[in-house]
């Protein structure tokens, strides 16, 4: 079974040719700059081991234009995958928001459609990329059932009393207003490989997705309890660009005291804060550099970035009852060993002792970096969302063809 994996920004697509069973994709790519001179598309075929790198340069007006040239890619004699669009059987979208409205993956219809648009107002950076990707992809691949899995569906088994603010009760039932979490394909994915791992089906585990947007989830035998971003995807941890945890009177403050109007407080906060906002730098690579240079404002950012990670793993351990597990995944969680060393310290109270050696050592594969006989396992495990998307679009049409 042919399954293509569509993750579709406001500028850019991601993408993987999945040939089910097989979880091993047959190619991949990223096109930048959508709408822009110079686009750029870096297109990877995997065949027998060897990959291939195609690099190109264009100019692609739209997100219909990109995708067109997805399709060219595919099947271009002499590097295609598939001889034509046809033989695609099934797309699947990553889309970022679905709102209290779905809690499963689910095959778009004209009716579900209207729900991802409906929920531009929620997710206005991501959902508008993904529902054109949808209207693109069902152009092009005509005969391929086109599916939506939801970044928030995980987190919909949070019980009320964690997903709700204390706001009056009207801007909740009228408005939507709540928290709804993110990531939470990544967070699924990683849970179900640390419970395979430890085989136990009903572990506690604490889930941490450090990458430029960052999150965490508190999860029962594979059950959201609780997560760390909210109505958006601004709440919670320091991020790349983004605050993280704020007193709302912060907000009141810029405009009222600063003279920021509110369109500049959202930017400030999204864009501009987190570590970047704190070291003039989002890549914690370039942070890292810094910090072996001597800089002071560095290694303070990195400090507050792990002392508000404990803070969460603490307040989910109360959750839960306890932590059989932490799971550290995404491009900071795999790779930088700094920051799981800042976490990990003085955390013995929750059975959490870190192997310094374990630790320091890179792999692209699932490893226990916790110290022999430790309590909590702490675990590295590479994400892979596109994989996660392919094995849901697959068990949703089989559960259809069941019924």
């Amino acid at each position: 079974m042919n399954i293509l994996v569509i993750n579709s920004g406001s500028s850019s697509i991601k993408y993987q040719l999945f040939k089910m069973p097989s979880e091993a994709p047959i190619c991949n790519g990223l096109i930048e700059r959508i709408g822009l001179k110079d686009s750029v598309i870096t297109h990877k075929i995997y065949t027998k081991g060897n990959e291939k790198v195609i690099s190109l340069t264009l100019d692609l007006k739209d997100h219909e234009a990109g995708i067109l040239e997805v399709g060219r890619l595919l099947t271009e004699p002499g590097i295609g995958v598939i001889q034509n669009p046809g033989e695609i059987e099934i797309v699947g979208h990553r889309v970022v928001h679905g709102g209290e409205k779905f809690s499963k993956t689910a095959v778009i219809t004209p009716e579900v459609k209207k729900e991802i648009k409906n929920l531009f107002q929620l997710a206005p950076l991501h959902n508008p990329g993904n529902y054109l990707g949808i209207g693109v992809t069902e152009k092009i691949f005509t005969n391929a059932t086109q599916v939506a899995v939801f970044d928030t569906a995980f987190h919909q088994s949070m019980p009320e009393k964690a997903f709700r603010y204390a706001i009056p009760n009207s801007y909740y039932t009228n408005h939507g207003i709540r928290v709804y979490g993110f990531h939470g394909t990544s967070h699924k994915y990683v849970d179900e490989q640390a419970r395979k791992y430890l085989n136990q089906p009903q572990a506690k585990i604490i889930t941490i997705h450090l990458g430029n947007g960052c999150s965490m989830a508190a999860v029962n035998g594979g059950q959201c309890m609780d997560t760390s971003m909210g109505l958006t995807p601004l709440d919670g941890l320091i991020m790349g660009t983004r605050c993280g945890n704020i007193d709302a009177s912060v907000i009141f403050h810029m405009v009222s005291q600063l003279g920021l109007d509110i369109q500049e407080v959202n930017t400030l906060l999204n864009k501009h804060s987190g570590m970047i906002g704190l070291t003039g730098n989002s890549d914690m690579r370039d942070i890292t550099s810094s910090i072996k240079n001597g800089d002071e404002k560095s290694l303070l950012a990195y400090e507050m970035y792990a002392y508000r990670i404990k803070k969460y793993i603490g307040s989910y351990a109360a959750a839960l009852n306890g932590i059989d597990a932490i799971v550290f995944t995404a491009g900071v969680g795999e790779n930088d060993i700094l920051i799981r060393e800042l976490i990990c310290e003085e955390m013995e109270f929750f059975g959490i002792n870190l192997d310094i050696e374990k630790n320091s050592v890179r792999s692209g594969s699932l490893r226990d970096v916790s110290l022999e006989g430790a309590r909590t396992k702490i675990l590295i495990i590479p994400t892979n969302e596109e994989l996660e998307i392919a094995n849901q679009c697959v068990d949703l049409l089989n559960k259809e063809f069941k019924n």
